[in-house]
Protein backbone atom coordinates (compact mmCIF):
# COMPACT_ATOMS: atom_id res chain seq x y z
CA UNK A 1 0.00 0.00 0.00
CA UNK A 2 2.86 2.39 0.62
CA UNK A 3 4.43 1.41 -2.28
CA UNK A 4 1.58 2.02 -4.46
CA UNK A 5 0.60 5.64 -2.71
CA UNK A 6 4.32 6.71 -3.02
CA UNK A 7 3.91 6.00 -7.26
CA UNK A 8 0.61 7.94 -7.03
CA UNK A 9 2.04 10.73 -5.31
CA UNK A 10 4.89 10.16 -7.76
CA UNK A 11 2.35 10.75 -11.15
CA UNK A 12 0.94 13.45 -9.70
CA UNK A 13 4.50 15.36 -8.74
CA UNK A 14 5.37 14.54 -12.23
CA UNK A 15 2.04 15.88 -13.86
CA UNK A 16 2.07 18.91 -12.07
CA UNK A 17 5.76 19.70 -13.52
CA UNK A 18 4.63 18.60 -16.81
CA UNK A 19 1.56 21.03 -16.35
CA UNK A 20 4.12 23.59 -15.06
CA UNK A 21 6.93 23.38 -18.29
CA UNK A 22 3.88 23.68 -20.41
CA UNK A 23 2.35 27.32 -18.65
CA UNK A 24 6.05 28.84 -18.72
CA UNK A 25 6.20 27.68 -22.46
CA UNK A 26 3.30 29.42 -23.42
CA UNK A 27 3.36 32.42 -21.07
CA UNK A 28 6.00 34.39 -21.96
CA UNK A 29 7.13 36.95 -19.33
CA UNK A 30 9.27 40.25 -20.27
CA UNK A 31 10.75 42.94 -17.90
CA UNK A 32 10.65 46.97 -18.98
CA UNK A 33 11.35 50.22 -16.88
CA UNK A 34 9.51 53.29 -17.54
CA UNK A 35 11.28 56.29 -16.42
CA UNK A 36 11.04 60.26 -16.93
CA UNK A 37 10.37 62.95 -14.84
CA UNK A 38 8.30 64.16 -12.22
CA UNK A 39 4.42 64.65 -13.25
CA UNK A 40 5.64 63.42 -17.19
CA UNK A 41 2.20 60.70 -17.53
CA UNK A 42 3.64 57.50 -16.59
CA UNK A 43 1.24 56.11 -14.23
CA UNK A 44 -1.46 57.24 -16.52
CA UNK A 45 0.16 56.44 -20.00
CA UNK A 46 0.74 52.65 -18.46
CA UNK A 47 -3.09 52.24 -17.07
CA UNK A 48 -4.12 53.48 -20.97
CA UNK A 49 -1.42 50.35 -22.41
CA UNK A 50 -3.51 47.97 -19.56
CA UNK A 51 -6.79 49.16 -21.97
CA UNK A 52 -8.16 50.60 -19.14
CA UNK A 53 -10.90 52.70 -20.60
CA UNK A 54 -12.66 54.23 -17.09
CA UNK A 55 -9.46 56.51 -16.35
CA UNK A 56 -9.91 59.38 -14.30
CA UNK A 57 -9.15 62.86 -16.30
CA UNK A 58 -11.10 64.89 -13.14
CA UNK A 59 -8.57 63.97 -10.39
CA UNK A 60 -5.18 66.15 -10.14
CA UNK A 61 -2.41 63.66 -10.96
CA UNK A 62 -0.34 62.57 -8.20
CA UNK A 63 3.73 62.25 -8.68
CA UNK A 64 4.74 58.74 -7.92
CA UNK A 65 6.71 58.05 -5.05
CA UNK A 66 8.16 54.45 -5.18
CA UNK A 67 7.61 51.82 -7.67
CA UNK A 68 4.70 51.03 -9.44
CA UNK A 69 4.36 47.55 -11.41
CA UNK A 70 2.21 47.12 -14.34
CA UNK A 71 1.63 43.93 -16.81
CA UNK A 72 0.70 44.87 -20.45
CA UNK A 73 -0.37 42.19 -22.43
CA UNK A 74 0.55 42.06 -25.91
CA UNK A 75 -0.80 38.92 -27.46
CA UNK A 76 -3.14 36.31 -26.81
CA UNK A 77 -1.81 33.43 -28.76
CA UNK A 78 0.93 33.18 -27.75
CA UNK A 79 0.19 34.64 -24.65
CA UNK A 80 2.60 37.23 -23.85
CA UNK A 81 2.31 39.67 -21.15
CA UNK A 82 5.38 42.23 -19.99
CA UNK A 83 6.10 43.64 -16.62
CA UNK A 84 6.62 47.55 -16.95
CA UNK A 85 8.46 48.50 -13.67
CA UNK A 86 7.52 52.44 -13.16
CA UNK A 87 10.46 54.41 -11.36
CA UNK A 88 9.57 57.82 -9.39
CA UNK A 89 11.02 60.62 -11.08
CA UNK A 90 11.81 62.50 -7.64
CA UNK A 91 13.82 58.63 -7.52
CA UNK A 92 16.13 59.97 -10.53
CA UNK A 93 19.36 59.76 -8.45
CA UNK A 94 18.68 55.89 -7.89
CA UNK A 95 17.21 54.67 -10.76
CA UNK A 96 20.67 53.08 -12.03
CA UNK A 97 20.02 50.42 -8.85
CA UNK A 98 17.15 49.20 -11.56
CA UNK A 99 19.54 49.23 -14.66
CA UNK A 100 20.76 45.56 -14.06
CA UNK A 101 19.23 43.14 -16.58
CA UNK A 102 16.98 45.72 -17.74
CA UNK A 103 16.71 45.18 -21.86
CA UNK A 104 13.64 48.03 -22.72
CA UNK A 105 12.97 51.21 -21.22
CA UNK A 106 10.16 53.63 -21.82
CA UNK A 107 11.50 57.38 -21.51
CA UNK A 108 8.15 59.53 -21.21
CA UNK A 109 8.14 63.33 -21.28
CA UNK A 110 5.84 66.02 -20.95
CA UNK A 111 6.05 68.42 -24.02
CA UNK A 112 3.28 71.03 -22.23
CA UNK A 113 5.92 71.76 -19.74
CA UNK A 114 8.87 73.05 -21.21
CA UNK A 115 10.74 74.12 -17.94
CA UNK A 116 10.72 70.48 -17.60
CA UNK A 117 12.32 69.64 -20.86
CA UNK A 118 15.64 70.42 -20.55
CA UNK A 119 16.37 68.35 -17.52
CA UNK A 120 14.72 65.75 -18.84
CA UNK A 121 17.17 65.84 -21.64
CA UNK A 122 20.21 65.46 -18.80
CA UNK A 123 18.25 62.19 -17.35
CA UNK A 124 18.42 60.76 -20.76
CA UNK A 125 21.61 61.79 -21.67
CA UNK A 126 22.58 59.52 -18.33
CA UNK A 127 20.65 57.04 -18.70
CA UNK A 128 21.98 56.07 -22.42
CA UNK A 129 25.63 56.60 -21.78
CA UNK A 130 25.11 54.16 -18.75
CA UNK A 131 27.37 50.94 -19.15
CA UNK A 132 24.24 48.81 -18.03
CA UNK A 133 21.96 50.01 -20.94
CA UNK A 134 24.11 49.57 -23.86
CA UNK A 135 22.32 46.70 -25.44
CA UNK A 136 18.93 47.86 -23.92
CA UNK A 137 16.29 49.20 -26.36
CA UNK A 138 14.84 53.14 -25.62
CA UNK A 139 11.35 54.26 -26.32
CA UNK A 140 11.05 57.55 -26.36
CA UNK A 141 6.98 58.56 -25.45
CA UNK A 142 6.36 62.24 -25.83
CA UNK A 143 3.27 62.78 -23.74
CA UNK A 144 0.51 65.29 -23.25
CA UNK A 145 -0.15 66.00 -27.39
CA UNK A 146 -3.43 66.28 -26.90
CA UNK A 147 -3.11 70.06 -24.58
CA UNK A 148 0.67 71.07 -26.51
CA UNK A 149 0.70 72.33 -29.90
CA UNK A 150 1.86 69.75 -32.48
CA UNK A 151 4.82 72.31 -33.41
CA UNK A 152 5.83 71.83 -29.57
CA UNK A 153 7.03 68.02 -30.77
CA UNK A 154 10.22 69.42 -32.72
CA UNK A 155 10.80 72.11 -30.37
CA UNK A 156 10.65 69.36 -27.08
CA UNK A 157 13.42 67.14 -29.58
CA UNK A 158 15.30 70.08 -29.93
CA UNK A 159 16.00 70.73 -25.86
CA UNK A 160 16.21 67.41 -25.56
CA UNK A 161 19.38 67.59 -27.65
CA UNK A 162 19.03 64.76 -29.40
CA UNK A 163 21.28 65.73 -32.37
CA UNK A 164 23.95 65.73 -29.54
CA UNK A 165 22.64 62.49 -28.39
CA UNK A 166 23.07 61.18 -31.42
CA UNK A 167 26.63 62.13 -32.07
CA UNK A 168 27.72 61.23 -28.50
CA UNK A 169 25.99 58.26 -27.73
CA UNK A 170 25.46 57.17 -31.21
CA UNK A 171 22.44 54.95 -29.87
CA UNK A 172 19.15 54.15 -31.85
CA UNK A 173 16.42 56.02 -30.01
CA UNK A 174 12.55 55.50 -30.70
CA UNK A 175 10.43 58.39 -30.72
CA UNK A 176 6.25 58.51 -30.36
CA UNK A 177 3.75 61.02 -29.56
CA UNK A 178 1.36 59.82 -26.97
CA UNK A 179 -2.00 61.44 -24.65
CA UNK A 180 -2.89 58.72 -22.02
CA UNK A 181 -6.35 60.82 -22.22
CA UNK A 182 -6.90 60.17 -26.10
CA UNK A 183 -5.61 57.08 -26.15
CA UNK A 184 -3.01 58.55 -29.03
CA UNK A 185 0.13 56.23 -29.47
CA UNK A 186 -0.87 53.21 -27.58
CA UNK A 187 -1.23 50.67 -30.12
CA UNK A 188 2.03 51.98 -31.69
CA UNK A 189 4.06 51.45 -27.67
CA UNK A 190 2.05 48.03 -27.78
CA UNK A 191 4.09 47.37 -31.05
CA UNK A 192 7.35 48.60 -29.87
CA UNK A 193 6.79 46.63 -27.29
CA UNK A 194 6.05 43.62 -29.08
CA UNK A 195 9.73 43.75 -30.79
CA UNK A 196 8.02 45.63 -34.03
CA UNK A 197 10.89 47.54 -36.19
CA UNK A 198 8.59 49.29 -37.45
CA UNK A 199 5.79 51.00 -35.75
CA UNK A 200 2.61 52.82 -37.28
CA UNK A 201 2.23 56.74 -38.18
CA UNK A 202 4.06 58.41 -35.55
CA UNK A 203 7.59 56.79 -35.19
CA UNK A 204 10.66 58.57 -35.56
CA UNK A 205 14.00 57.21 -35.31
CA UNK A 206 16.89 59.14 -34.02
CA UNK A 207 20.34 57.05 -34.89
Amino acid sequence: MILFGYCDTGKIIFRKYIATIFILKIHTWKMCLCLGPPGSGKTLLLKRLQNQEAIDITSNPTPTVGVNLAKVRLSEEPFVEISIKEVGGAMAPIWKNYYVGTREIIYVVDTSNLCQIAAAGTMLYGILADDYLKSARILLVITKMDVSYRQMRNEALLMLQMNRLKKEIGREITVLEASAMSGEGAAEIIEWLRGKKKAKTNENKVA
